[in-house]
């Protein structure tokens, strides 16, 4: 765990260097990841929170809509090259999947900006169960495509 906290503050002292990209004002798609604690597939919405930071949320449904899984992440994004831009972010949220439980998130990714607007992602999210049935840590990779407006 102290690997991962100082892995995390290093890419954020290094980031300091990068140049802000702008990023689109709302974007709405879907993410397709593992199905760590609930869902595989996520409805997700990004609101620009400023020129380098957004809020991003996450809904995944399954097991006939039963079971859901809602995260909340505040992101920065930087911008590597071209339309490349990578971002990191923490947030937190709620799964019901036998049992409700309440877990603590952050993330890292790589995005990729079409000229329409398109825009693709891919991720790493870990997230730490902290009451309900959560236990410990998990984690998932996905890939998300997202419309911007």
């Amino acid at each position: 765990m102290r690997k991962i906290i100082f892995t995390l503050g290093l890419m954020l002292a290094t980031s300091l260097t990068f140049t802000a990209q702008e990023i689109a004002k709302n974007a709405l798609g879907v993410r397709f990841g593992g199905s760590n604690n609930g869902s595989g597939g996520e409805i997700s919405y990004q609101a620009a929170m400023g020129e380098n930071n957004r809020l991003e949320i996450d809904l995944g449904l399954a097991n006939k809509f039963n079971d859901f899984k809602i995260t909340g992440l505040y992101q920065w994004v930087w911008s590597l090259e071209n339309r490349f831009n990578w971002y990191a972010g923490f947030g937190a949220g709620l799964v019901s999947a036998n049992e409700t439980g309440v877990f603590a998130a952050g993330v890292v990714g790589i995005e990729y900006n079409f000229d329409a607007p398109i825009l693709i992602s891919l991720d790493y999210r870990p997230e730490v169960g902290l009451s309900g049935g959560l236990n410990g840590l998990g984690s998932d990779f996905a890939l998300a495509l997202r419309y911007q407006f």
